[in-house]
């Protein structure tokens, strides 16, 4: 175990962790939380040795990852946001505008900012984000669905397509009239503060793009998060059965363990066969649905109760079924809910 992880452990189960059900029932997450991640260097954690960060490798992404989200959900979905604009400015298409690099992401790497991201509207045909080209920069017209961390995040990483281009820029997350905030109530993770963004001719100037990608590319190219993205459902897993272990049910707790075990495997197989990604998504998010069932029967009647930790990783893993979903990972889970 690295230091890094180590920390990451620590702040899972010393500070996430016991105030987890109080973050489920105010629906608002500390702001001590992100001061911890920020001090343990854990805004870095995408940016290489040569920008300012750790310089981790895939394993030990993943244990840290995992290791939060079986902490706080809340708090770890937030926070995750934050990377995909580290890992934009330190790829070497950000060269495009070093300027932006340059006036960001050093404050992004110590946490000093926070940042938000808003890409998937970008992926499915037609795009649920359109860019019209005009002098000086686009018009942005359309919506993104889910956006996280509204009132918490200083930055919005923000995608939107003009024509078969993914445009990639940082806007500041202000209402106004051409950018439409409204609030959503969601079933668990409630401190998230995700928002629905309308767009109507937004103006976003050239000089907060910083990248240009063709869609063909910008989609290969979230092959990486989407097999992060994967993290979650296995981190809340893992706390099931600790909780699980905890009740004196050793050998379900190892059952499941083994299943995390596996699916992780795969989830890194993917990798190199991204074809196979979206099927071990779907194995990860309805083993984090089977695992907290499982925490509520070990548990009994008092799992129902408001404030309970096995209720509320119910309701988390529901929310995991979805959250950075897609059609083909929907596809899978129908097929595991269904199958003999």
């Amino acid at each position: 175990m690295t230091d890094l992880v180590a920390r990451a452990h620590a702040l899972a189960d010393d500070l996430l962790f016991p105030a987890a059900t109080e973050v489920d029932l105010k629906g608002e997450i500390p702001s001590s939380h992100f001061d911890a991640l920020a001090a343990e260097g854990l805004y870095g954690l995408a940016a290489p040795t040569e920008a300012g960060g750790p310089g981790a490798g895939l394993p030990e992404i993943v244990q840290i990852l995992e290791t939060l989200a079986g902490g706080c959900l809340t708090t770890t979905f937030t926070w995750l946001q934050h990377h995909g604009l580290v890992a934009a400015l330190t790829a070497a298409g950000a060269a495009d505008n070093a300027e932006l690099r340059d006036r960001y992401l050093p404050s992004l790497i110590s946490g000093e900012l926070k940042a938000g991201a808003a890409f998937a509207a970008v992926i499915p045909t037609p795009p649920k984000l359109r860019a019209e080209r005009v002098d000086g920069g686009y018009l942005l017209d359309g919506e993104a669905p889910f956006v996280s961390g509204w009132g918490i995040i200083d930055v919005l990483q923000l995608s939107a397509r003009d024509g078969d281009t993914v445009v990639g820029a940082i806007i500041d997350p202000v209402a106004g009239e051409q950018l439409e905030v409204q609030p959503l109530d969601l079933v668990a993770a409630q401190g998230t503060s995700t928002v629905h963004l309308g767009f109507t001719r937004y103006f976003l100037p050239d000089d907060r793009v910083y990248a240009k990608t063709p869609h063909a590319d910008f989609v290969a190219g979230n092959t990486f998060a989407s097999r992060l993205n994967g993290c979650a459902p296995l981190g809340l897993a893992a706390r099931a059965a600790r909780l699980i272990e905890d009740l004196g049910k050793a050998d379900v707790a190892a059952g499941i363990r083994a299943e995390i075990d596996a699916v992780r495997g795969r989830l890194d197989a993917a990798l190199a066969d991204p074809p196979s990604l979206p099927a071990a998504r779907a194995a990860g998010a309805e083993l984090a649905f089977r695992a907290a069932g499982a925490l509520v029967a070990a548990n009994g009647s008092t799992s129902v109760l408001v404030g309970r930790h096995p209720q509320r990783l119910v309701r988390e893993a529901t929310f995991l079924l979805v959250a950075a979903s897609r059609p083909e990972i929907k596809s899978g889970l129908l097929e595991l809910f269904s199958r003999d």
